[in-house]
C-alpha cells in the first residue's frame, strides 16, 4: 500500500455506509472490521494526475523515506531554478509541469536520486501528459475505472497496480479491488484461509485473483474499503507476531 498524502480530502462516498454494507454482506469480513477498527483512509487532495503518477514513480521499489527524500529533493531542484530565474519572486516549493521535466538536463534528475529508467519513465509520463494520453483531472474524474487504467498503462513505468493505488488514494474511487496486491492475497489468507500470522508466507499460501474476485462480489460496490481492510489484517498479524 501506497504512502499517505498529508493533505486529504473527502471522500466521494460515505464512510459509514460503506463499512456497514460491508459488514452486512460478509461476517468474516465483518470480524475483520470490529478488529481493526473505524475506516480512516485518507484520500490524497490538489493532485493532477501527472504529479500523482509522478510520485508513483519515485515511489516504486523503494523505502517509503528514501523515496520522499528524492521526491522532496526533485521537487526542490525546479523550485530552486524558478526563483533563481527572478529572485524578486519569494521561493514556493512547487511542482514542476510537464514541459520543465521534459527540458531539464539528465543531470538534474539524476542529481535529484532517480535511476535512468525512473527519469525515462518521467519524461514518458511528462511527453504523454502534453499530448492527452495522460488524462486531466477534470476529464479522468468523468471516466470509467477501466478506461483510466487502459490509458495510463500506455505510460512506461506504470502498470495497472499503479493506477489502481491512484484511482483508490487519489480518485476515491470505491470499487477497486487490487488483485495482484501482495498484501491484498496475504490479508485474504489470514482473513478467509487460516493463515496463521508466525506462518512464513510462500506463493503457495497467497490466494490466486479468481479466488478473492469470486470472494469479493460479496463486497461490491466496496471492494477499495473491503481491500483497506485487508490490508490492515496484514498490520494485525505484524502485531500479533511481535506479541507472541
Amino acid at each position: 500500500m501506497p504512502h499517505a498524502s498529508q493533505q486529504s480530502a473527502k471522500l466521494p462516498y460515505s464512510r459509514e455506509d460503506a463499512v456497514a454494507a460491508l459488514i452486512a454482506a460478509d461476517p468474516k469480513l465483518a470480524k475483520l472490521i470490529a478488529r481493526a477498527g473505524p475506516f480512516t483512509m485518507r484520500l490524497a487532495a490538489k493532485q493532477s494526475p501527472f504529479e500523482a503518477l509522478t510520485e508513483s514513480i519515485i515511489y516504486q521499489q523503494l523505502h517509503g523515506k528514501a523515496a520522499a527524500a528524492i521526491h522532496a529533493k526533485l521537487l526542490r531542484s525546479f523550485s530552486d531554478l524558478a526563483h533563481m530565474s527572478d529572485p524578486r519572486e519569494p521561493f514556493e516549493h512547487r511542482h514542476p509541469t510537464p514541459q520543465e521535466i521534459l527540458d531539464a538536463p539528465n543531470e538534474q534528475l539524476r542529481s535529484a536520486g532517480l535511476s535512468a529508467n525512473k527519469a525515462l519513465a518521467l519524461r514518458d509520463l511528462a511527453a504523454k501528459t502534453i499530448d492527452g494520453t495522460v488524462p486531466t483531472l477534470a476529464k479522468i474524474r468523468r471516466m470509467e475505472d477501466a478506461a483510466i487504467i487502459e490509458h495510463l498503462t500506455q505510460v512506461r513505468g506504470i502498470g495497472k497496480w499503479t493506477v489502481e493505488m491512484m484511482l483508490i488514494f487519489r480518485l476515491g474511487r470505491a470499487n477497486v479491488l487490487p488483485t495482484s496486491d501482495y498484501g491484498i492475497r496475504k490479508g485474504f489468507a489470514l482473513t478467509f484461509q487460516g493463515l496463521k500470522p508466525t506462518t512464513k508466507v510462500t506463493p503457495a499460501h497467497l490466494p490466486k485473483p479468481d479466488v478473492i474476485e469470486r470472494r469479493a462480489k460479496k463486497w461490491q460496490p466496496f471492494c477499495s474499503v473491503a481491500s483497506w481492510y485487508l490490508w490492515r489484517a496484514c498490520d494485525l498479524a505484524n502485531q500479533d507476531k511481535a506479541a507472541s
